[in-house]
């Protein structure tokens, strides 16, 4: 096998003399230099221009290219020749000057000829001055030699040049059987074409051999006359290398695995190649672990760095370890992942290497993030320090060195502290502006997925979704490309949600399945999008009051470890598990369950944003057991935290908490002036239900400022009709989400109202609405 040379680079050359020879028409330029280019520059395959599936379908064109032909039909049948037989198209001069290199001889001389198509030097000019050579033509179409063409040219002829005889007989082989698909197409245009054509010297040597030229054939293309599928395919090392280095920055950079074409097609190569690059192991253990299989992913991370370490010592020991130390956390085994992490900090230390020694402390502060209960060990077994620290540590560092991306990273993790912790907004915003600044001074695309996705949870969590909702379409429409698939996940995901909680379910659920098929191939991120599905089809379920239908997703949720999941993931399947409790009327298992969540929020110190909405659960619970008054302090201070941390989603059902509360003791005024005064701002939340218990409130405190009123009184009345329409707004949001309980909950409550005013009509034309609520509610339980 070649190192460099193939069949498909003696087509290119091919290409280019036909381009210097002024055989492509000018209006094929485009279209044959783009066709080239493409194959020649290494970079163009990872161009930021492309998305990654584009990338993908890119590598498959390099590995099509290098076994068949086909591609060079592609490309060359629609256009005809500017020169040579009229009516000719550029395919069939293409294939003429394929089939005129008819020999191994011949093959010595197409190599040599390329000499020709390139600019001379000016000593060789000198020379042609002395010898009385005329110079060329100034219309002649010569290369630089260093331009992408020039440089590819001598390149050929200098690993040609450097092959043995038996690598030469190798490629002219691979050649031969190269080209044989368009033996039949020639033939019909060739009316000299014979069956030994494609080597003069059988050809020529026929009338003196006689009968034996087919026994020698036999001996010197036994495989290609045979059509032998097992035969090996004609691929160099240079392309192998090339698709492996392309293939393991795609799953780095994109956390994807490899499509199932481009691997079986990969595979054959390495399989016909002699000689396998160690890296080939590494990215059979980045397939193994996206896959999920850890043994085999353990197996193959051991075995490319025993062969890598063998020549290197100890100069990229770190490296191993880093790797499986990520590999390890995966895999669930925290206290062997922080090990193995910690030595790498203590290696890369020890070696110098400070962006191994950057990347492993940062990865520390994350993982410690994200599982509180190791980040006491963890900084009582190390000098790392606390999370704090670690970053004002990392940040001063990233600055002195020039790591920007690190330095941008520490931002975004410090704004992401700041909201966590309930501390300034206006802090997290400027370490996000300054964060911004790095991305776009340093055009770093690769991160700004990060930054819009904090973007997104800020804009959340002030309450203005719909920032929220068009920061999530520029992410999709202009950077998704750039950024891992999990991050293009995940904020379809927010999407999904956001079409949820008005109630458009099979919107959210159609939004999932717009995911790329191939992307969600890899194990974590498929786990997550199934576990999403399922949160949408069981918060259906819920509102439909299938109890049944949900208690069983609910039941393969749960089975996941809490380790397993994403945090955002593991809250809310725990407080739909509460909600099916309520529903069910199992209060005193509901209320069990978020007692012990606090105290587990409590002891983690984990997102203040988690500890209010456990909090107005635990009031919403009191109130279900007909004590709103004892949970007025877990309110008042629910209200606190979410103003002081601008919580803005969590502090309008708190202070209409408060509301529901204050008209439990008879005080309803005020109550209602709590609630006219959140309830334009909670619709900017975009939060169906939580607006739908606000204007619930509201015809309460209403109806119960009418129990106030004198009997038959005007003002009796107003109130009693202001609280009709404000349970009848109630009413359309819980409609929206589909929530039936609710509706009938507040067809009930508009009935007795009606009944209460006299309106009898209006009051059992409410109480079949309510009726008919019901027998769906039974349907839907069958």
């Amino acid at each position: 096998m070649s190192r460099f040379l193939n069949p498909a680079k003696i087509g290119l050359l091919a290409l280019i003399e036909l381009y210097t020879d002024k055989t492509v028409p000018t209006s094929a330029i485009v279209d044959v230099l783009s066709f080239v280019t493409s194959h020649l520059i290494d970079n163009d395959i990872s161009s930021p221009a492309l998305s990654s599936s584009d990338q993908w379908q890119q590598a498959e064109s390099i590995v099509n290219l290098v076994i068949s032909i086909s591609d060079f039909e592609k490309v060359l049948t629609p256009h005809t020749a500017a020169s040579g037989i009229p009516g000719r198209n550029l395919w069939y001069v293409f294939v003429d000057k394929l089939w005129k290199i008819d020999s191994l001889d011949a093959l010595h001389q197409f190599f040599d000829s390329c000499s020709a198509l390139l600019a001379k030097t000016k000593e060789e000019l000198r020379h042609d001055v002395e010898m009385g050579i005329p110079p060329p033509a100034p219309e002649v179409i010569q290369l630089s030699r260093n331009s992408p063409f020039g440089a590819f040219v001598r390149r050929s002829q200098l690993e040609f040049t450097r092959l043995r005889f038996h690598d030469a007989i190798e490629l002219w082989k691979d050649f031969v059987k190269y080209r044989g698909t368009t033996a039949a197409y020639y033939s019909k245009k060739a009316s000299a074409f014979q069956q030994l054509s494609f080597d003069n010297v059988l050809l020529a040597g026929k009338n003196e051999w006689g009968q034996s030229v087919e026994a020698i054939a036999s001996v010197a293309y036994d495989d290609i006359l045979r059509e032998n599928p097992n035969a090996t395919l004609p691929v160099s090392t240079d392309d192998i290398e090339k698709l492996l280095e392309f293939q393991v920055d795609q799953m780095q950079k994109f956390g994807n695995r490899v499509p199932l074409n481009i691997r079986h097609q990969f595979h054959n190569l390495v399989r016909d190649s002699y000689m396998v690059p160690s890296l080939s192991h590494y990215l059979s253990y980045l397939e193994a672990w996206r896959a999920g299989d850890y043994a085999t992913s353990f197996d193959y991370l051991h075995r490319y760095f025993d062969y890598t370490m063998q020549n290197r010592d100890r100069s990229f020991y770190q490296y191993a370890l880093m790797n499986l130390a990520v590999l390890q956390a995966d895999f669930g085994c925290h206290k062997e992942a922080i090990a193995a992490m910690l030595e790498t900090v203590s290696t890369a230390r020890e070696n110098r290497d400070m962006t191994c020694l950057n990347f492993a402390l940062n990865w520390l502060f994350h993982f410690g993030r994200a599982h509180p209960e190791v980040t006491p060990e963890l900084e009582s077994k190390s000098q790392l320090g606390t999370g704090k620290e670690s970053l004002t540590f990392l940040r001063s560092r990233a600055k002195e060195t020039g790591a920007w991306s690190l330095w941008s990273s520490v931002l975004m993790s410090e704004a992401k502290m700041c909201l966590s912790h309930g501390e300034s907004v206006a802090t997290a915003l400027e370490h996000l502006v300054r964060s911004s600044q790095i991305l776009v001074e340093r055009n770093m695309q690769n991160m700004i997925g990060s930054q819009l996705s904090l973007n997104i949870a800020l804009w959340d969590r002030l309450g203005i979704t719909y920032l929220s909702t068009t920061t999530c379409e520029v992410f999709l429409q202009c950077h998704a490309r750039y950024a891992i698939f999990d991050e293009e996940l995940k904020v379809k995901s927010r999407q999904a949600s956001m079409l949820a909680l008005k109630g458009k379910y099979d919107e959210a659920l159609g939004r999932l399945g717009s995911l790329d098929a191939d992307s969600l191939r890899s194990w974590k991120p498929s786990q997550y999008w199934h576990k999403f599905r399922g949160i949408i089809e069981l918060r259906r379920d819920l509102h439909h009051n299938n109890l049944d239908g949900a208690e069983l997703l609910l039941s393969q949720l749960l089975q996941s470890k809490s380790e397993d999941l994403e945090p955002d993931i593991a809250f809310s399947i725990d407080t739909l598990h509460i909600e099916c409790l309520v529903r069910r009327g199992n209060l005193e298992d509901a209320f069990t369950k978020v007692e012990k969540m606090i105290a587990e929020l409590q002891e983690e110190n984990k997102d203040i944003a988690l500890r209010v909405r456990l909090l107005l659960l635990k009031a919403e619970l009191l109130d279900k057991c007909g004590r709103p008054q004892k949970a007025f302090t877990i309110v008042v201070r629910a209200t606190n935290i979410a103003w002081r941390a601008r919580l803005i989603p969590y502090l309008w059902p708190a202070i209409g908490a408060i509301a529901n509360i204050l008209c439990s003791l008879g005080e309803f005024e005020p109550a209602m002036q709590l609630l006219y005064a959140v309830l334009p701002r909670s619709l900017e939340c975009e939060n169906s239900i939580m607006t739908a218990k606000l204007y619930s409130h509201l015809g309460d405190a209403n109806v119960g400022m009418a129990g106030k009123m004198p009997p038959k009184s005007n003002k009796r009345k107003e109130y009693l009709m202001k609280g009709v329409e404000a349970i009848e707004k109630a009413f359309n949001y819980y409609s929206s989400v589909e929530d039936i309980n609710k509706q009938c909950e507040m067809m009930a409550k508009k009935a007795t109202i009606m009944k209460v005013a006299g309106d009898y009509v209006l009051a059992n034309d409410y109480a079949a609405s309510y009726l008919a609520l019901r027998r769906d509610t039974a349907h839907l339980k069958i």
